[in-house]
């Protein structure tokens, strides 16, 4: 009788555990009975099941050595994290010196490293900059620097030559999940502005520019993005590629709105550009009280406010979408419908008790 050989465990290093990629990574990768998860922010986190979670700070090379330094066992590093800056030239030095930190703490006295896995985004196309070529894709060239992401994987090519472990990276759209305090989180935007207008008896305003309301646009759920980032990097096929994960389909504001607006049992009104990191600066006193009158969880307004990246989102008056084919041409099939997803996570919201 042949013996059926054990599943050789691996072990997963997530760094930006708190994020909303970081996050639904871990939520998908506590499913796979293979893995034992590590998740890495400043915040830290409760320790549940198959998953440990270190606070420390990755630009921090003494802390990353007394934190992570007995971390031998690290078969894959997720790296998802992210500091924000004012400037684009400033994101480079903090967010490349995270990321090559990690890798110096972690290569050396991890023999059994297989794979590092980089999450992008379509700056690395320039789509943060203004119109750029749709649909974008991963042999695109580069635009002018500075540009982290880029910064970051030209890192990774040279630091994998010659060694056992491999690479990828992701390159989502806009990334809509579940997660708090995250500086990035579309759908929290959508949800909290839709509640406090319905407090107000407003109807939902789309704010952005008003080209913005017919653009061409993609979304990436969560979801569907980690089980993307767990196939890419445990297929061979997909060592040392660039990758862009999408749902896979297309929308427009103009006919998404008004669908969004109908789930918060909201009218709507003709667009009106404004800024929201303006006009709900002031809502916090609305908020707490919402919080208390609708029986809310006792979350902030800071942990539940993203108006800068609502603005950054709503700003974009081009086309704004990337080709997904060669993660399909290469196994991957996965696709969520971008309504149901946004419904799906307003859902979510509720049965957490984030807004009424």
């Amino acid at each position: 009788m042949i013996k059926e050989s054990p599943v050789t465990p691996k072990v997963a290093l997530v760094l930006g555990a708190n994020g909303v990629i970081g996050r639904n990574l871990i939520e998908y990768l506590t499913c796979l009975p293979e893995w034992k998860v590590i998740g890495v922010s400043r915040r830290g986190g409760e320790a549940t099941g198959s998953v440990q979670y270190i606070a420390a700070d990755l630009l921090n090379k003494d802390d990353i050595k007394e934190k992570l330094g007995g971390l031998t066992e690290v078969t894959h590093i997720f790296y998802a994290a992210y500091q924000d800056r004012p400037t684009w030239a400033e994101l480079v030095p903090p967010n490349l010196a995270m990321l090559v930190n990690i890798v110096d703490a972690i290569e050396p006295i991890a023999p059994g490293l297989k794979h590092i896995s980089l999450m992008q985004g379509y700056k690395v196309y320039g789509a943060h900059l203004g119109p750029f070529k749709t649909p974008a894709r991963e042999t695109d060239a580069h635009h002018m620097p500075p540009e982290f992401n880029i910064d970051q994987q030209n890192f990774l090519e040279e630091r994998q030559k010659g060694k056992a472990w491999t690479w990828s990276a992701l390159r989502p759209s806009v990334v809509c999940g579940f997660a708090l305090g995250n500086p990035m989180n579309l759908a929290m935007v959508i949800a909290v502005y839709a509640s406090i207008s319905k407090e107000l008896g407003l109807p939902l305003r789309f704010p952005g520019k008003p080209g913005a309301y017919n653009s061409l646009l993609e979304m990436t759920d969560a979801g569907l993005l980690a089980k993307a980032t767990i196939w890419a990097a445990t297929d061979e096929r997909c060592a040392n590629q660039a990758l862009n994960i999408t749902n896979g389909d297309l929308f427009r504001w103009n006919e998404l709105w008004p669908k969004i607006a109908s789930y918060f049992d909201l009218e709507t009104a003709p667009p009106l550009p404004m800024s929201l990191d303006v006009v709900m600066a002031d809502k916090e006193p609305l908020w707490n009280s919402m919080v208390k009158k609708h029986r809310l969880e006792q979350h902030s307004y800071s942990e539940v406010s993203s108006w800068g990246f609502g603005d950054f989102v709503f700003s974009w008056d081009y086309d704004f979408f990337a080709d997904g084919s060669k993660a399909r041409r290469l196994g991957f099939h996965e696709y969520v419908d971008t309504e149901a997803m946004f419904m799906d996570i307003f859902d979510d919201f509720r049965s957490r008790k984030i807004i009424p």
